[in-house]
């Protein structure tokens, strides 16, 4: 009874998961092409029609080919379940290698299979972005050989760092006991944090170079932005971003005293002095308002309860037969309730995405009101539409898409809050 309920809640969760995407994307889609050919007054003169209309073209592939890909991942997530294909998977991976190797080899064997399937399902969509969509609106800048080694680099990354995490949570949830979910969490968060620290010395370089800044006008300039807002970084650097892409972008990475800042390449070359320096207040905002410290500790917070979910539902049959898996007596299931967990739990939260998505907006608008203080509102307006332009994002998205998805606050509600902190 209560494997038909889940089967049935799972079914319509991912159909109507799937049916608001869908809808929403139609929205988007019909919204940005009934305004492509008037820019918005607001922009008139800033904006001309030849970019709006390009970034109308632009996020109307974008929308399409994602309406495209929810409908393949839709269909990829119910094979895997109530289709059987786990559970085919599970069988023959377990009879080849349990017999031979033992209960852990068959778990991470199981786990590399899902991973190396689900890789391959999602190679040609990646391909078709990046040199279709991509390139045919002028941003790419890979070829095919650095596609492909990229693919390849990752790949060695995620063995490395994921299969020894896999492998110590599988010896948890076998081993620690019923409070097993505790530990292992304990284990994410510190390998989540090890990876902050990593990132940027150790796995970012091997995809990118990264240089400081040799800009010294520039660098007086940033330096006494950080001083003015307390803020310590261990280097400026520039990252060879155009060697992928023509999209410009600047972050901090790293952790505690291991923080750096990143230019990419493609933003120094396309702003001022000034911009950037506003582009950068805007994101020491996020560091003053403590967004950054905030969004982690609920990460790790959500992902406790997570944690505990999975504690308690790996110990349940109809779990595993309710989203298509027959669970074996005679081997441990533990990667299977990982894999059918990270199949389903998505398919629930998509529905908390417009809360997730309002947070991330209004802790926007702060970072932005912290930068008109730190620095010039005029030049972080200026820098704002000129990355709308050149990343051709669209000045006129539907509402209703917007209060769904959109993390960033659109264009015009976002110049016009800005005005309010410059008059």
């Amino acid at each position: 009874m209560q494997s038909a309920i889940l089967s049935g809640l799972f079914a319509v969760a991912l159909l109507a998961s799937l049916g608001v995407r869908l809808w929403l994307s139609g929205r988007q889609i019909r919204h940005v092409a009934a305004h492509q050919d008037q820019v918005p007054v607001d922009f008139v003169g800033t904006v001309t029609p030849e970019a709006h209309r390009r970034a109308a073209h632009y996020t109307i592939a974008k929308t399409r080919f994602g309406m495209l890909t929810a409908a393949v991942g839709a269909a990829v997530v119910l094979g895997w379940t109530l289709l059987g294909g786990l559970d085919a998977l599970n069988v023959a991976v377990r009879d080849a290698v349990q017999p031979r190797l033992g209960d852990m080899a068959y778990q991470l064997a199981l786990l590399t299979a899902f991973a190396l399937i689900g890789a391959l399902i999602d190679l040609p969509f990646e391909a078709w972005s990046t040199f279709r969509i991509e390139q045919r609106f002028g941003f790419n800048r890979m070829s095919w050989r650095m596609f492909f080694a990229d693919l390849l680099k990752a790949a060695l990354v995620g063995l490395v760092l994921g299969l020894p995490l896999a492998a110590l949570m599988l010896w948890l949830m076998g081993s620690a006991g019923p409070s097993w979910w505790v530990w292992a969490w304990a284990v994410w968060v510190g390998f989540n944090l090890l990876v902050l620290v990593l990132y940027p010395t150790v796995i970012a370089p091997l995809f990118n170079k990264f240089e400081p800044l040799q800009d010294e006008a520039l660098r007086s300039r940033v330096q006494a932005l950080m001083a003015r807002c307390g803020f310590s970084a261990k280097g400026l650097f520039v990252m060879d971003g155009s060697r992928r892409s023509a999209h410009a972008n600047a972050y901090f990475t790293g952790l505690g005293a291991a923080k750096r800042v990143v230019f990419f390449d493609t933003l120094l070359a396309k702003l001022s002095p000034g911009e950037v320096e506003a582009v950068l207040a805007h994101e020491l905002g996020h560091f003053h308002h403590r967004h950054v410290l905030k969004r982690m500790v609920g990460i790790f917070a959500f992902s406790l309860a997570g944690f505990a979910l999975l504690g308690w539902l790996g110990g349940q049959t109809w779990f595993y037969t309710g989203l298509g898996v027959e669970p074996n007596l005679a081997a441990p299931n533990h990667a299977v309730a990982l894999l059918l967990f990270m199949l389903a739990g998505p398919v629930f939260m998509f529905f908390v995405t417009p809360w997730m998505a309002a947070l991330s907006r209004r802790h926007e608008y702060q970072a932005d009101a912290y930068a008109c203080q730190q620095a010039s509102g005029r030049d972080l307006a200026a820098a704002l539409l000129k990355l709308y332009e050149d990343n051709a994002s669209t000045l006129t998205p539907d509402p209703v898409y917007v209060r769904f998805y959109y993390s960033h606050p659109p264009a015009a509600e976002r110049l016009a809050a800005m005005r309010l902190h410059t008059a």
